[in-house]
């Protein structure tokens, strides 16, 4: 199949930008909660229209903040990610380590510490000069590795040695939870030796390059080679969501990165609709129009997925609410939400706004 050609489409205004950013910006404002968390839903449908629960997680705001990164720091985003940082120094855990869960939430003990979650709070602690943790939770991260260089997705017990003190101090407590340890792994698709590919992006988006992190670049450059996106992290189970991640270690200054870049540009094009849309969703076109920026490229599919995201923004400033990653392949369960989406939608128009000509 041709990539749809959208050549007909005008550039959004710039005032029409400004404008939905001002009010997305001030939906997030209002529907941050006070100790800087943001709302996560835990449902089984992608539309989140059954039912569904309110999860606390920590993940969810790692998303939204990091996606604030690129707007202009106004006060009111100051303000978010402000509030977000505190949040996230309060759920540290020893060793400078994050849960996807919150200390509030009754499989906090259970499910393990990991190293999404951990990278992800790590970058945004440091691009908001927080010096947290203190020492750096680097040397801890670099202990939880297998033999090919690639990352654990879990901090956990296994039958090799390690050298590194503070990693049997964060792993030994599995040992007083035996039985809640075993339920937990009998209940999951996950298991204890997962290498996941976007969990290694993200590490590698907050390491940057070097001897240890090549072959994490290896990892991810035959995962788009072989067209593996789609099925290769369990928990990311959307190749745009992939795109998005990728993309963003390979823009954070990792050139080696580079064969992958003309790949995902064909293949984001090859999925445009012609409402706009860059692949099936509207959180797919957030991502798509992300990636696409993360790799310099603005063909005139691009103009068309910010004119879809302008046109779909909600009265209340937000975007609809939607499923952005999952428990696991078979996708019975999965988080997202109105804060989650909007912070995508965000993102990718404050960087489209910026990456115009000032002329």
């Amino acid at each position: 199949m041709e990539p749809l050609t959208t050549s007909s489409v005008a550039p959004a205004p710039p005032a029409a930008i400004a404008q939905a950013l001002a009010r997305g910006v001030t939906y997030l404002e209002q529907h941050q909660y006070p100790n800087g968390e943001f709302c996560s839903y835990f449902a089984p449908d992608d539309a989140i229209q059954g039912w569904c629960l309110p999860d606390s997680a920590v993940f969810p705001a790692a998303l939204v903040a990091g996606c604030l990164l690129w707007l202009p720091l106004t006060p009111q985003v100051d303000g978010i990610l402000t509030r977000a940082t505190t949040f996230f120094e309060h759920q540290m855990n020893h060793g400078g380590l994050w849960n996807h869960f919150t200390t509030l939430h009754r499989w906090r003990h259970t499910c393990p510490l990991d190293v999404d979650d951990t990278a992800c709070v790590s970058a945004i602690l440091r691009a908001r000069g927080v010096a947290c943790p203190r020492p750096s939770n680097v040397p801890l991260l670099l202990a939880n590795r297998n033999k090919q260089g690639l990352f654990y997705s879990w901090f956990l017990l296994r039958l090799r040695w390690n050298r590194n003190r503070t990693y049997w101090r964060v792993t030994l407590p599995e040992l007083l939870r035996p039985v809640q340890s075993l339920l937990f792994w009998f209940n999951v698709e996950a298991s204890r030796n997962d290498v996941d590919g976007v969990v290694n992006a993200n590490a590698l988006y907050y390491l940057g390059p070097g001897p240890e992190t090549q072959p994490i670049v290896d990892f991810l450059l035959r995962i788009i080679a072989e067209k593996r996106e789609a099925d290769c992290d369990l928990w990311y189970r959307d190749a745009h969501f992939v795109y998005y991640f990728f993309t963003r270690a390979y823009h954070s200054g990792v050139p080696a990165l580079e064969p992958l870049r003309q790949p995902i540009i064909d293949r984001i094009r090859a999925r445009a609709r012609p409402d706009g849309r860059l692949g099936d969703t509207l959180a797919d076109t957030a991502w798509a129009a992300c990636s696409l920026l993360n790799l310099g490229s603005h063909p005139p599919e691009l103009a068309a997925a910010i004119a879809y995201l302008l046109r779909t923004q909600e009265a209340a400033g937000n975007w609809p609410r939607w499923l952005l990653y999952y428990g696991g392949p078979k996708k019975r369960m999965g988080w997202g939400s109105e804060e989650m989406t909007t912070g995508f939608c965000l993102e990718a128009l404050a960087r489209y706004q910026a990456s115009r000509p000032t002329t």
